[in-house]
């Protein structure tokens, strides 16, 4: 039977080009130190550049089998070895990886097989403080473990090290600190907590996946900066992102572990099958060449005292942002930011409670006027707020922030509150998000404008403040059914 082709016959390069520039156009920019939450910019002329050249030039290699392709291993080693030199201990021994999720992913799996293999844990425990990244939670998912949820400080939004060492029990696994953490800024006590670990035999994982390569170099800049690394007695593992203040493009990262023993644990290796041997270090197998030739690149191509000069500029802005912030009438900065990093919540009057609808009216007046920060909901006692990544590029932007920020602060109290219903709440409470059926759950998404075909809506304030009064499992389940219509064949 005859079926509606594919794809064209084919387009004139130029054409295609043109398009996929078109496309981007929508797209927040990823330069210029407006955009506040996903992107890196070192503010370098010539880095993207490179970066293209070097992923182009291995684009084809893959890096699946490093004895057909050595320069794979030439490359990781290096790559690996600059992370162990900033970061590590003697002995130190790493991989190279698309990104912070998946070296998370791999230190949990390695931490559960240690736990299954050498203490004889069946059913391994993850303890984590409330702030670590939801990484964490999704390898635990993925892998079988079970996370134990320790709060936080409530004012300083740090790790409790005395709560999580009282967590740990003979079936935990692994134990994580943040530095610093993604929603707050701020870096766990990690020496209290891998002590505490180390004394249980029980292995410690530091996320630094932010902090990891802009810490030492803020402490090259003169920053003060606690101790945080393999060098830390108990910390047994590390992940750090390249693609974020190491400026690589995405995806990025090492996971770091104390020796070669324990990495041992991460890889995968299956003979039970009549194609080639199969030994994977990572969860993917084929890979492209080309994300770790970058980021070498980009590595051999800043230098030490590049990277210095950068981490000074974000210290820079950083000071000057967090000063501006606390002149404004009703700004909070939340917790003591320590590696570009910044949380801040709003009232409607000084020292008065955080105020979501006013919260989210600003981070739509400000999206408005051509700045993106990131909103960050409620969550177990901690404020609503928003959330802003600073990178070099954005120290000649803090005046025009702040000046931006004071105005749509002032337009955002002007306007209409932003509520939920209380029946509405009262009636999303009781749903189960196990048994909701389609017809339910598209009526939910439509009724907060996130209907299919509804395309995103133009404020997003009146759709936070629902997602922000639902209960997690619902909220979980919205989500999921909205990313699903987002990515859907016509």
């Amino acid at each position: 039977m005859p079926t509606d082709p594919a794809l064209p016959d084919g387009r004139p390069a130029t054409e295609v080009l043109a398009e996929l520039r078109a496309l981007r156009e929508a797209d927040a920019p990823t330069r210029g130190g407006r955009t506040f939450a996903y992107v890196y910019d070192a503010g370098l002329e010539g880095l993207d550049e490179l970066a293209a050249e070097a992923y182009t030039a291995f684009a084809t290699v893959n890096g699946l089998d490093p004895t057909v392709f050595p320069s794979v291993a030439r490359l990781e080693n290096d790559v690996v070895g600059a992370v162990a030199a900033l970061l590590g201990a003697p002995g130190a021994q790493g991989t190279f990886t698309s990104g912070g999720t998946e070296s998370i992913l791999l230190a949990v799996k390695a931490a559960r097989d240690h736990a299954r293999t050498v203490r004889g844990i069946t059913d391994p425990q993850l303890v984590l403080p409330s702030t670590a990244h939801a990484a964490f939670h999704k390898a635990a998912a993925y892998l079988g473990v079970e996370a134990v949820v320790v709060p936080v400080d409530p004012v300083t939004f740090r790790a409790d090290a005395p709560a999580m060492a009282a967590a740990l029990t003979g079936r935990t696994a692994l134990v994580v600190a943040s530095t610093p953490s993604y929603a707050h800024g701020v870096i766990d006590p990690v020496a209290e907590i891998a002590a505490a670990a180390a004394a249980r035999g029980v292995l410690c994982h530091v996320d630094a996946c932010i902090g990891g390569w802009i810490l030492p170099y803020l402490r090259r800049a003169g920053r003060p900066v606690e101790p945080f690394d393999l060098s830390v007695p108990g910390v047994t593992s590390l992940s750090v992102d390249l693609h974020k203040y190491a400026y690589a493009d995405k995806g990025a990262s090492v996971v770091l572990y104390r020796d070669a023993e324990l990495r041992r644990h991460q890889y995968f290796a299956h003979a039970g099958w009549p194609g080639y041997p199969v030994v994977n270090p990572t969860v993917q197998g084929t890979k492209s060449g080309g994300l770790l030739a970058q980021a070498w690149a980009v590595l051999q191509y800043v230098g030490e005292e590049g990277y210095t000069a950068l981490a000074g500029r974000v210290a820079e802005a950083s000071d000057r942002l967090l000063a501006g912030l606390r002149s404004l009438d009703g700004v909070r900065v939340l917790g003591d930011p320590a590696a570009g990093l910044v949380a801040f919540t709003v009232a409607r009057e000084e020292a008065g409670a955080p105020d979501l609808g006013l919260l989210l009216h600003l981070a739509d007046e400000m999206r408005e006027l051509g700045w993106y920060l990131q909103p960050q909901l409620s969550f177990d006692g901690l404020p609503p707020n928003l959330h802003l990544t600073l990178t070099p590029a954005t120290v000649g932007q803090v005046d025009a922030l702040l000046g931006d920020l004071a105005t749509a602060l002032t337009k955002a109290r002007g306007l209409e509150p932003v509520t939920v219903d209380p029946e509405l709440a009262a009636f999303a409470s009781e749903l189960d998000p196990g048994t909701l059926g389609p017809d339910e759950v598209a009526g939910v998404l439509a009724f907060a404008g996130l209907g299919e075909g509804a395309g995103l809506p133009g404020r997003m304030a009146p759709v936070l403040v629902l997602l922000d009064a639902l209960p997690g499992a619902l909220k979980e389940r919205l989500l999921s059914e909205f990313i699903g219509s987002v990515f859907r064949v016509p």
